[in-house]
């Protein structure tokens, strides 16, 4: 009896370049910044242009114009989840963010690696914590990374236990450093991309209309005003704190961690957001591609990346240190592909 052999060939998809660019200038508000969507812009074209990203590939959520997706939680939680989903083995992700951020005291019982909740602040004020943008990176598929730009304050440590391969994040002894002194030199305005507590709950307080919102109750006060679509972290807390009294602390175990995060500062640190000769862009953003153009034609690492920006920044003596968090392979593999 003769066997007859077939052989299956599986073809494999096309490799694929997504990205979600997120740009927030909070026009109108006592936190308005300028420079945070031509952040967005210019990678924008950078990410088309040197990467070879296709236009209808590439998300954009901005506050200025209203015709466009607007940056609220709901429609960044929803871009990022679709990005992720829609994502198969060996594709190329890419999230830019430059907006503010702000930091809270993790609830009672929480162990957070960098003793704060690093939060992205969207324009409704839903703010969006390191544990979800670390919920979102552990459904990137196998075989596939998500490389994650924050140009914000305190983003240092924005993907939850990360391993800092550049930056003093995560050190429990963190050196708190100046970050409240403006910045203003003969040509340049440099105005934080930062909030503060009291800042963002005048903020949404406008937002939500509601004046009954105080520093002890900001959580609490989101989960009321958002409902379903407040953080599933602070809907987390909330529940728990109400059955138990106490906080949560969860033990995971990655085999292999997929996110790469840049961010531009540590997590007791402002980010600037630039102002001059008519332009306004965030330190970060610019320092990014200014490194980019000097090596066009070639690759770059990520921590090749990280180190020239923070050389760059601290020779225009900006305060700022950008970070690199991610696993020791992403740190030598080449910035987004």
């Amino acid at each position: 009896m003769i066997r007859r052999f077939t052989t299956q060939i599986i073809k494999r998809s096309p490799m694929v370049k997504k990205a979600v660019l997120i740009g927030i200038n909070y026009p109108g508000t006592e936190g308005e910044l300028r420079g945070c969507v031509n952040d967005v812009k210019r990678m924008h074209k950078c990410l088309v242009d040197r990467f070879g990203f296709s236009e209808e590939n590439i998300t954009e959520l901005i506050d200025t114009d209203k015709s466009k997706i607007q940056p609220t939680g709901k429609n960044i939680r929803q871009a990022l989840s679709e990005l992720v989903g829609s994502a198969s083995s060996g594709d190329v992700l890419f999230v830019h963010y430059s907006g503010h951020g702000v930091r809270l005291p993790p609830e009672t019982g929480e162990d957070d690696d960098t003793g704060f909740d690093e939060c992205i602040v969207p324009c409704d004020m839903n703010n969006i914590t390191d544990d979800e943008i670390r919920e979102i990176v552990d459904k990137v598929p196998e075989d596939c990374s998500i490389t994650i730009v924050s140009d914000s304050c305190h983003s240092g440590g924005l993907i939850d236990a990360t391993k800092e391969q550049i930056g003093e994040s995560t050190k429990k002894a963190v050196k708190t450093k100046e970050t409240e002194q403006e910045d203003v030199r003969n040509r340049v305005h440099v105005v934080k991309r930062s909030l503060s507590l009291q800042s963002m709950i005048k903020m949404l307080k406008q937002e939500t209309g509601k004046d009954d919102i105080e520093a002890g109750n900001i959580r609490r006060s989101l989960v009321h005003a958002f409902g379903e679509d407040a953080s599933p972290k602070v809907k987390e807390m909330m529940d728990l704190q109400e059955t138990e009294g106490q906080g949560l602390k969860k033990q995971v175990v990655r085999k292999k961690d997929k996110g790469i995060l840049l961010s531009g500062c540590q997590t007791d640190q402002t980010s600037g957001d630039v102002r001059t000769k008519g332009q306004a862009f965030g330190a970060f953003s610019d320092a990014i591609q200014i490194i980019l153009d000097e090596t066009k034609g070639k690759k770059i690492t990520n921590k090749e990346l990280v180190l020239g920006v923070r050389e760059l920044l601290e020779y225009e003596c900006y305060p700022q240190q950008p970070g690199l968090y991610c696993s020791d392979s992403n740190a030598d593999a080449p910035f987004i592909c």
